[in-house]
């Protein structure tokens, strides 16, 4: 996943915590054995940096500098890290707000620290960020309108909920959306993603928190995604296929 892929990817998973996996290095080969340019998202600054050395060599996994707006209450303190690590890395994820009731009581920091992030991503340019917004599509869209121009970086809405006119809103600003297979497991949700236009979708599986019969999904599972998608568009699912991996084209060249 950069300017000069060393070759064409099948698959996208825009969204998944390799490292949260007792396999993270078998799970690195098997996303370059079978062709998924996968975005390995972090929730800590701290934990970049072994990320990165384990995706040092991969064809196709590209790692993101996160500090999960879940865990905000306890690392704020690593925001000094996250800001000293950004100038080495063009993914930045997973970053956002959570509005849930287990978090709500850190929203006021999380805000400070999203917009510390947005802030720093425009000042650098160039970024690609995978963004988290439970309960708050309508204060995450405000804060990427006012810190962040689609010329200085670039977002892909995580497991996007909000409603069909912040979906509209968000196609305003450039974002583009990453879909799993469990988003399409509501009638709400699928008809959100329905209403998405296709060259503004990129798949993911943010697993290990997404199960399929009790396993964490894979990046390679995305394919259920990609038939999924298929299914709900009534198109044909090598054509969506390639679809996704042409948006993850346009997505890299847009900024």
């Amino acid at each position: 996943m950069s300017h000069t892929a060393l070759e064409r990817p099948r698959w996208v998973d825009f969204h998944c915590h390799l490292d949260l996996y007792p396999n993270h290095e078998a799970l690195i080969r098997e996303c370059d054995r079978e062709g998924v340019a996968t975005l390995a998202v972090t929730t800590t600054p701290k934990a970049w940096a072994r990320n990165q050395e384990l995706a040092s060599t991969s064809k196709h996994v590209r790692v993101a500098l996160g500090l999960h707006p879940q865990l905000v209450a306890e690392r704020e303190g690593e925001l000094a890290l996250f800001e000293r690590l950004l100038e080495g890395t063009r993914y930045v994820g997973e970053i956002g707000l959570d509005a849930g009731p287990r978090f709500y009581s850190s929203f006021e920091a999380q805000e400070r620290i999203f917009s510390r992030i947005l802030s720093a991503c425009s000042e650098q340019g160039g970024k690609i960020l995978t963004v988290h917004s439970v309960r708050t599509a309508a204060k995450v869209l405000g804060h990427i309108e006012r810190l962040l121009p689609p010329d200085r970086g670039r977002v892909v809405l995580h497991w996007f909920t909000g409603s069909a006119a912040e979906a509209r809103r968000a196609l305003d600003l450039g974002c583009y959306f990453s879909i799993n297979i469990e988003m399409l497991k509501s009638t709400k949700n699928r008809a959100l993603v329905a209403s998405l236009p296709l060259d503004r979708m990129l798949t993911e599986t943010d697993g290990p928190f997404v199960l399929a019969g009790g396993r964490p999904l894979a990046p390679r599972d995305v394919s259920d995604v990609i038939q999924a998608i298929a299914s709900l568009k009534e198109l044909d699912q090598e054509m969506v296929a390639n679809q996704i991996v042409s948006n993850l084209g346009n997505l890299l060249r847009s900024c």
